[in-house]
Parts: C-alpha cells; structure tokens; sequence
C-alpha cells in the first residue's frame, strides 16, 4: 500500500528516521541523489554524451541536486550547477554536499542574482537534461523573484527535465497550481508520493512519477495514522484470486439491482450487465413492469421481475413488499440506476434503505432521493456504498461542485464518518472514503469515461465485488480499480472521444484477465 503523504507528515517521518532510527541525513540525501540518477540514466545510459544543467535552491531539494551532479561527474559527465543562492547561505546537509561536489570537479556557478541568471540563459538553453531541484515538499505560497525567473528559464527550455521530489512551484499539500511551476518530464518521488504529484490540476505539471526508496524504513511510511493511500495492483490483486474448483453459481453471490423505468431502461441494464461480468454468479434486475421487456432483451442471462409502477412507468411505492421478498436469498442490492425520483419512487427507496439486511449500493437517482431524507442513512444497519459525482455529491452536501472539488479531499472522509457510509466519489483519481478516516485514491481510468452510463457501470461492477466477497473495502477498490483499467484498455484500442459505457463492459473481461493473471 504507497501512502499519500502531506509535507508535514513528510517531515515528521524524515525527522523520526534521523533522530530516533539514527540515520543521519547526509545518508538519506545520497541515497536521493543516487535514485535520482538512476532514473535518469535509465533514460540517457551515456552522461558523456549528454549537457546536464542542475538548477539548485540553498535547501534540501538542493543538496538532492548536487548529489545528482556529483555521481554524473563520477559517471562521465560534466554537469553545471546553477546555484540561485551565495554559496555561503547554503548549510546543513546542503553546505556538505556542495563542498563534496565541488571538490570532486563539479562545476558551481553562483545565480543568485537576475544579472547573474541572465548570464547563464545559454548555458541552460543548450542543457539536454535539466534537474529542477529549487524546492521541495515545503513551499507554501508562490515562487517569486529569481526563482521565478528561473523557473521561467526552465519551461523554456528545450532538455529534458527531471524534478527532484517535486516540480519546483507546485506545494505538497494541494492540487492547486499556486504560481509559476516547473513543467517536468519525470519527476522523481522521494519515499513517497504527495498530493500535488497525484491530483490534477498540480499532477498535470510531473510528467512520469516514479516514486523511489530512499532508505526510510517502511514501517514509518505505513503507519495507521497516515489516512491517505494511492491504490496500486497489488492492493486490489487478493480480490482476483483463482477460484475454487468446486465453485458454482450460489458461490458468487446474487445482486439485486433495483433501478429503471420507462424511458431509462439502458441504466438498470448497464448496471446489470458489468455485475455479471465482474462475476457475480447470479443478477436480477427489479423494474418497472413495462420496463421489464426491455430489459430482458439487452442480456439473456440477467434475471428480470415486474414490480408494481406509477402512471409515468416508475417503480410504485407499492413495491416495497414485493420488493422485500424479492430480497430473501440476495446477497447484495443497487439502488438507483434509471430509478427516477418520482415521489412515489422516492418513497419506495426511503421507506426500502432501513429494512435492508444486505450491503447497498446507492447511485443515480438513488443518490438524489437520498439527498432529500440524508437522515435515512443513519437508520441503515448493513454496509452502505454511495457512488456520486461531484454533481449528486454537492446536492448530498448542499455545498457547490466548485467547493466540492476543492475541498474533496476534507469533505468526502467526513461525509463518509458522519453518515457511517462508504463514499465513492467518482472523478479524476475516484475517492473512496471509508467511515473511520481512510482514504484510498484510485489511479485508473481516463477522460473518455467522462460519458453518460459509466455511473452505471461502476455501480453494477461494486455490487457485484460485494456479494462475492466480505471484505467490503477491498471489494469497493477492487471495483473501482477494474473500472478505471477497463476504461483504459477500451481508450487504447477507440481512443478517449468515441469510447461509451458500454464499451467499458465490452473490455472489462480483459481486464479483469490481467488482474487474475497476475494474481495467480
């Protein structure tokens, strides 16, 4: 599990590695120089042939950078070091790294003015490789004067840049661009990554991330109290182990996917298809009664039963029995897919949630019925899965989507702990909030998904993860994991513009191929 961690965590887990596990900083300032350059190396394997520039603060970052030139200089190079400070307001770990670099050869120009930075335009502009290593994880606010004239510089540019932790102008603690940032090709992650390296607009500005070790002992890394985590293969691999031999249809569970009405049958069958396609071994879809045809037709494998309906060709409150025994045998339920929020409809779920005695999944219009009686969430005793774009996110909250994309990050984990839910806040890097404090941040997916009916998809595929498996977080990750690959595998062979929902079931069968691969 790679933990997402604030510039002040950072620092703590830094401190507590020096002053308690006794490694000293110098070590860990080496071993940053030195993963660096093997990064770099893996992209140009010959550093004689190269013009390597190091653009350095007087901070850490910096001294990372004069690491970085040093082992070139030992590997064939001749890096310059543009320094945007006097050489003796450098100290610390910084002071003994430039003394080391300049003894072993390493060319140090003092830039710290803007008549001396200007001196060296060419310098940078005939660079092959730049190494931004002005800031690190701590800038608060936005770079100015000859740190922005460097940067500045830098964008300029024609080499390839590499910056060291973090591109130097973004801060640590946001995805919010703050002010000029370094536009990196690569950027190199120290012990871990930070939410300006995942979230966009900031993740826009890193180029490829490759997170490195650095010799900080992992268990500091893993501590509970860090409560953000970036999903990797790994994490969601267990939830795609082989099955049994003697499996059947009864081992996998049966989802009830609630949802449809005249006009809107497409999202019920959506959700009902990926269900069966993320492997449940049996799915019903409940619908309206003059809904019911449609569905049947879109998958001769799904499950259909009429329920009593409204004159609009919505689910009736009078459902609710037939609904309830419908339910007897079932191991999960969606709610919400092409359900409307007829008032009759929205009694029916309103009255449905507190009876429920297996784990539900709300989406859609579910979610809309839900934002008009939030209250009835804390009558519900069985695990609860809420699946909202920002959209039915702000309408759950009351807030705006501009507030909510802001402040995502604050609001989802403490929607999730207030109404002891599971949030799925779907997006760039879906969100999924558990009720105690954890946050786990999914990597997959693509813009091209961005498309009517994926909703539904996602829906259907977590029902379907929770009746096969009791472990209801790793089921929602695995979900929304598969979610997003699928989308990207379908973007790779239609690109992002045409690709459509169902596109998503059409590739979620290699997709979830590769996970079971890989999990054997």
């Amino acid at each position: 599990m790679t933990k997402i961690l604030t510039s002040q965590q950072m620092r703590a887990v830094d401190r507590t590695t020096i002053d308690e596990i006794g490694i000293p900083g110098p070590v860990l300032m080496e071993n940053a120089g030195l993963r660096v350059v093997a990064e770099i190396l893996r992209c140009f394997p010959d550093p004689a042939r190269e013009r390597m520039v190091v653009v350095a603060g007087k901070g850490n970052n910096g001294g990372d950078g004069l690491v970085v030139a040093r082992h070139w200089r030992q590997r064939g190079g001749k890096p310059v070091v543009l320094l945007l400070a006097p050489k003796e307001e450098v100290k610390g770990d910084a002071a003994l790294n430039l003394t080391a670099a300049e003894k072993s050869g390493v060319e140090v120009i003092d830039t710290s003015t803007e008549l001396c930075w200007r001196k060296q335009k060419t310098t940078l502009l005939h660079a092959s490789v730049i190494v931004d290593a002005i800031f690190g994880t701590g800038l608060d606010k936005p770079a100015g004067g000859i740190y922005a004239a460097a940067i500045e510089g830098i964008n300029k540019a024609r080499g390839f840049k590499v910056a060291v932790d973090i591109p130097s102008g973004l801060s640590s603690d946001s995805f919010a661009v703050i002010g000029p940032v370094v536009k990196a090709d690569l950027t190199v992650a120290l012990a871990a990554p930070k939410i300006g390296h995942i979230f966009a607009p900031a993740s826009e500005w890193v180029g490829r991330l490759v997170i490195v070790d650095i010799g900080i002992p992992r268990y500091l890394l893993e501590a509970p109290e860090l409560k953000l985590s970036l999903t990797g293969p790994g994490d969601v691999r267990p939830m795609f182990a082989p099955r049994r031999r003697d499996g059947h249809k009864g081992t996998y569970g049966h989802l009830l996917v609630l949802g449809g009405s005249v006009g809107k049958t497409g999202a019920a069958l959506l959700a009902g298809k990926a269900a069966l396609r993320m492997g449940a071994g049996l799915v019903t879809v409940a619908t309206a009664e003059r809904a019911v045809a449609a569905v049947a037709r879109g998958m001769m494998e799904l499950m259909t039963e009429p329920l009593p309906e409204t004159p609009a060709g919505t689910i009736a409150a009078e459902a609710l029995p037939v609904i309830e025994k419908i339910l007897k045998g079932k191991n999960g339920i969606v709610i919400g897919p092409g359900i409307s929020t007829d008032p009759s409809t929205a009694s029916l779920v309103a009255s449905l949630l507190p009876k429920l005695k297996v784990p539900a999944v709300i989406d859609a219009d579910g979610l809309n019925i839900v934002a008009e009686r939030r209250d009835v969430l804390k009558k519900m005793t069985v695990p609860v899965v809420l699946t909202p774009h920002p959209g039915e996110f702000a309408r759950l909250t009351g807030e705006t989507i501009a507030e909510v994309l802001a402040k995502r990050l604050e609001m989802a984990p403490a929607f999730a702990r207030e109404h002891n839910v599971i949030l799925v806040l779907k997006g760039h890097r879906t969100i999924i909030a558990a009720p105690d404090g954890r946050v786990f941040v999914n990597p997959t997916g693509n813009p091209g998904m961005a498309t009517g009916g994926s909703g539904d998809v996602l829906s259907g595929m977590i029902g379907s993860m929770l009746v096969q498996s009791k472990d209801v977080l790793g089921a929602i990750r695995a979900a929304v994991y598969a979610h997003g690959l699928s989308g990207d595998q379908a973007a790779a062979k239609l690109g992002e513009r045409s690709l459509l929902a169902g596109d998503l079931i059409r590739f979620l069968p290699a997709a979830v191929k590769s996970l079971e691969d890989a999990a054997r």
